[in-house]
């Protein structure tokens, strides 16, 4: 029933903050750029397309003759203004210039055609404080957790999503774990008063953006805008004509598309323009804005991971006392093993060989697990494999894993920085 929906609302914030204290937005570093371009250009997508609906009558059927007329020269009028009027001036938003000229325009003539009051009515009043009346035990938890922690990681998804995008047009920086603590505590104010989920939503903040917005000042005004409109005006709201409301997000969705990536199409690597195309369609036809993230990272993580697997090299030479030294070149990790297997000569190689990862890093276990049977190998033929130059890190790695393997580290020596004392 509707009161689990409540405590569902509340557990997802309780989530978002949790997540925030412990500083999980610094996640979406980890989001690379064409995921990104693929997650707003589809989000372009999904605006658009879903303004078409406004151009269909209440049986689902195309308007046509003067109905499809009407509101075409509305939404065009609206267009026009907002795209015209920055150009004179700046100093009212042209998105709330548009909205009352065709408000004033349909009202003031009598034209028949759909307003906000056709769609949805807005029953005005501050909703009461009203706690969720479910059992508050563990079986009430394991039943609600599933859907409140898919509903906070697509909201933090989305939400921090919107933060790099918005800080990649003001050029600040946002800050990921602070907005997580934020939209919690939103959410579970939300869902104590009877209130659905939110998180930020790109569009609504691009037409923040567009409209000069660049501190957090835009987005608490439009708050209590939106509350004194909804407490005091829902018949004002209800009047607005959908015309006006469709051209502004036809707008934003030609602002929010990144039609930079399209001039860039030719020159980006063939797996960005995949990993772009993909998500894109994901978001496009799934409508599923944080699996097409996911989707996105996982694809551009095996890319990645394909990519650096054939950049490891081994300078092979062999000093003055017969020990052949391996210096090894790039990351070793699970997808490198293979061609670093490839690179030792065990039937012909000296006694005794020395591998330096000096440009190296032993990455995770299969690289210590490589390391290892590659010990092995050279003892069965009765030769010694030493260590050189291994960072801390992987030292650390190599000695938690003791008990597993067996290898012979050499001790570096330490090398001190000369300081010049003024």
């Amino acid at each position: 029933g509707p009161e689990y929906v409540f405590a569902t609302v509340v557990l997802a914030g309780v989530i978002q903050v949790l997540a925030g204290v412990f500083r999980l937005g610094k996640l979406m570093r980890l989001v690379p750029h064409p995921v990104i371009f693929g997650f707003v250009n589809g989000l372009a997508i999904i605006i658009f397309m879903s303004q078409l609906d406004q151009f269909k009558d209440v049986s689902g059927d195309w308007l046509t003759g003067t109905p499809l007329y009407i509101i075409l020269g509305l939404v065009l009028l609206t267009m026009v203004i907002i795209w015209g009027l920055p150009k004179l001036t700046k100093v009212i938003p042209a998105s709330l210039i548009a909205i009352l000229v065709v408000s004033g325009i349909v009202i003031g003539f009598g034209i028949d055609t759909k307003t906000v009051g056709d769609i949805a009515s807005i029953q005005g009043g501050f909703p009461p404080l009203h706690m969720p009346n479910v059992p508050f035990n563990l079986e009430t938890i394991l039943l609600i957790l599933p859907y409140a922690a898919i509903m906070a990681g697509v909201g933090l998804i989305e939400s921090l999503l919107t933060l790099n995008i918005i800080d990649e047009i003001t050029e600040t920086r946002g800050r990921g774990n602070k907005e997580a603590v934020a939209q919690g505590a939103a959410n579970i104010l939300s869902g104590v008063f009877s209130g659905m989920g939110g998180c930020a939503m790109i569009g609504q903040s691009l037409i923040n953006i567009s409209n000069g917005a660049r501190a957090r000042l835009s987005g608490i005004v439009a708050a209590v805008a939106l509350l004194i409109f909804v407490m005091f005006g829902a018949g004002l709201i209800e009047r607005l004509p959908m015309a006006a409301l469709t051209g502004l997000m036809i707008m934003v969705a030609i602002g929010t598309f990144e039609w930079a990536s399209l001039k860039t199409f030719n020159r980006m690597p063939k797996s960005d323009i995949f990993v772009m195309v993909v998500v894109t369609l994901v978001t496009a036809v799934l409508h599923n804005l944080a699996l097409a993230v996911v989707i996105g990272v996982i694809i551009a993580a095996l890319v990645f991971a394909w990519d650096n697997a054939k950049r490891i090299r081994a300078r092979k030479y062999i000093d003055d006392q017969g020990i052949k030294h391996y210096e090894i070149y790039g990351p070793l990790f699970f997808g490198s093993v293979t061609v670093f297997n490839a690179k030792f000569d065990i039937q012909n190689d000296p006694e005794e060989i020395i591998i330096d990862f000096q440009e190296s890093r032993v990455v995770d276990m299969s690289a210590i697990e490589a390391l290892n049977k590659l010990t092995e190998r050279y003892l069965k033929v009765g030769k010694k494999v030493h260590l050189r130059h291994l960072s801390p890190d992987c030292q650390k790695l190599l000695k938690n894993a003791d008990k597993i393997i067996d290898v012979n580290m050499l001790e570096d020596p330490n090398y001190k920085v000369v300081v010049d004392k003024i």
